[in-house]
């Protein structure tokens, strides 16, 4: 098996030095394709793609405003974003345009040379041991800032804006799954569905609740670039191609998890 997680993970840096981002994740991922085609063509090929292929079109589904969170108001989005979202007419800053064509490449890879390749489409992936810096890393960085007494700034969306979290454990779980029963140039929304998601405001109450200790925030009224307002990861075809898969670490998981190591590390 081959997983294939380097990455250049800027947006900003990518729009400052173009080249060398789409030599990392663009050809970097041709190179690794390639490998694996001449020395060991029947081994699975997993490649950890992002959601932000789909640049900033999911900001185009309906949605209603609730006290704590945006939401889907269109019902054929109940259980998030599938597979078959549309990737093209958006915005996807250079970043996301290079990791659209390593995305394809590997996908094509399966399909014109039956090689047995994924994409993953990861949404918010984290766990214990996530740095969680200002721009990356939403779950374990707020927690820290929680902890540490740090400003935290919220960027537009009136704190609303929604994401689906999924544990680093899951992630391996689903990678050991592909790995028992590889498939052929597939695509799949890696995240932690509905009911592992959440708001900004949602995650203020849920660190609260555990530590004690009030947010310190600042809003700045302008959203990060191309920055989705609601993102949920529809998990029904992962489920269905591993019925054995499912995600085990729950949200309350996930928050207590990176507590307790930020508790141990600070």
């Amino acid at each position: 098996m081959v997983v294939h997680t380097a990455a250049q993970p800027s947006h900003d840096l990518a729009a400052s030095r173009p080249f060398d981002d789409f030599d990392v994740n663009a050809v970097g991922t041709l190179n690794l394709l390639e490998a694996a085609r001449h020395h060991v063509p029947e081994t699975g090929f997993v490649h950890m793609s992002t959601n932000k292929v789909y640049g900033d079109r999911p900001n185009t589904i309906p949605l209603k405003e609730l006290d704590l969170r945006w939401e889907y108001d269109d019902p054929a989005y109940e259980d998030g974003i599938g597979e078959h979202f549309p990737i093209d007419q958006s915005k996807h800053s250079l970043f996301g345009a290079s990791k659209v064509a390593a995305d394809i490449m590997v996908q094509e890879y399966g399909r014109y040379f039956g090689m047995k390749t994924c994409c993953l489409r990861g949404g918010c992936l984290t766990g214990p041991h996530h740095s969680g810096v200002e721009l990356h890393g939403f779950l374990s960085y707020l927690i820290k800032c929680n902890l540490q007494g740090k400003l935290y700034r919220i960027y537009g969306y009136k704190g609303k804006q929604v994401r689906d979290n999924i544990h680093s454990v899951d992630v391996a779980r689903f990678i050991a799954a592909f790995w028992e029963n590889p498939r052929s140039g597939e695509v799949y929304n890696l995240g932690g569905g509905r009911k592992n998601s959440c708001s900004i405001l949602e995650a203020f109450e849920r660190i609260s609740a555990l530590s004690g200790k009030k947010m310190v925030t600042e809003y700045v009224d302008k959203n990060r670039e191309g920055d989705h307002i609601c993102y949920i990861s529809d998990l029904r075809k992962m489920k269905a191609h591993y019925p054995s898969w499912s995600i085990s670490q729950s949200l309350e998981d996930i928050f207590g998890a990176i507590y307790e190591s930020w508790q141990e590390r600070l």
